[in-house]
């Protein structure tokens, strides 16, 4: 039978100041008196029937029982402090706030965000939509997606998606009196543009890599968000150039089309990147979200029938 464990105050109080060798640093260390130790220390003793500690003149010193339990209660408590974390951060929060960029939100994100509803119930989601720099250490972001070039510090960085640029339109464009069937066919239609920070991703580089070079290409709406420029395209307005990942549920619901071969693409030099602190996976809804949005974008891609 195994016989029952002394006060846990009485076993801090001992682990504190086995520690530091002194009553004083535990003291503070435990925001208690020096006399408080001393007296939960000898009540400890008192219990074992076993003298922990040589009391010398100005010091501590161990004794060869108190060498011996030392190392095994320091791992005890260390384990206690985080179980103790681990609940705290899934009872105290269980709202998962994303940050996230508004388009690939409302394009990507949103249309799959069910699914992990439904196999985790107990989160509740917050999304704040934004383009702006977050410190999950300190802002209310517990994770974040950002499209960039990589090379994010003090973070877990997990690659989320590689997109690539490919023109798209509504399927009334592939009709009519200029009907879309060939690159050329461009110089007939308007141009939609969404203003990347990369430039790479251009109409000027799409149009360069399909070999026209006599086609205007910066005439046509300018947007600074991907989905304004992705609805002008659905509404037939024109030909937008996209990442193929935020448009492959329109492609697969036949919303909107390639008009053309879009194999004739533009990489990205910047990718979509989940970023998390690095003790995140310790956090039960954090390592939940994670888990589930990696595996989200594995089997994401063009035609993806989400």
């Amino acid at each position: 039978m195994t016989r029952p464990l002394p006060p846990l105050n009485a076993l801090r109080a001992f682990e504190a100041a086995a520690r530091h060798l002194s009553f004083t640093k535990a003291a503070e260390e435990l925001n208690v008196t020096p006399g408080a130790v001393s007296h939960q220390v000898k009540a400890l003793e008192e219990i074992l029937n076993v003298p922990l500690f040589h009391r010398l003149t100005r010091s501590l010193r161990l004794t060869v029982a108190g060498q011996a339990a030392l190392p095994t209660l320091i791992q005890g408590f260390d384990k206690l402090s985080q179980g103790v974390e681990q609940m705290r951060a899934h009872c105290e929060s269980g709202v998962l706030t994303i940050s996230v960029s508004p388009s690939f939100g409302a394009m990507w994100l949103m249309p799959r965000l069910e699914r992990f509803r439904s196999l985790h119930p107990d989160i509740e989601i917050r999304i704040d939509g934004t383009d702006r720099l977050v410190d999950l250490t300190r802002d209310s972001a517990d994770v974040a997606i950002r499209f960039g070039p990589g090379g994010y510090s003090g973070v877990r960085v997990d690659h989320l998606l590689t997109p690539v640029n490919t023109p798209v339109c509504s399927p009334a464009l592939l009709e009519g009196e200029n009907p879309l069937r060939e690159p050329d066919d461009l110089r007939h239609h308007t141009l939609l543009h969404i203003d990347w920070s990369d430039a790479e991703t251009s109409w000027r580089m799409w149009l360069l890599a399909a070999g026209l070079h006599d086609i205007e290409p910066t005439r046509g709406p300018h947007f600074n968000l991907e989905n304004m420029a992705v609805q002008a395209a659905r509404d037939g307005q024109g030909v937008a150039l996209v990442a193929d990942v935020l448009v492959a549920d329109d492609i697969a619901a036949g919303r909107l089309v390639h008009p053309f071969d879009p194999g004739i693409s533009t990489p990205f030099n910047f990718r979509y990147y989940l970023l998390s602190t690095k003790d995140g996976a310790e956090q039960p809804k954090i390592a939940a979200f994670r888990n589930w949005v990696l595996a989200e974008a594995r089997t994401a891609g063009p035609g993806d029938k989400s």
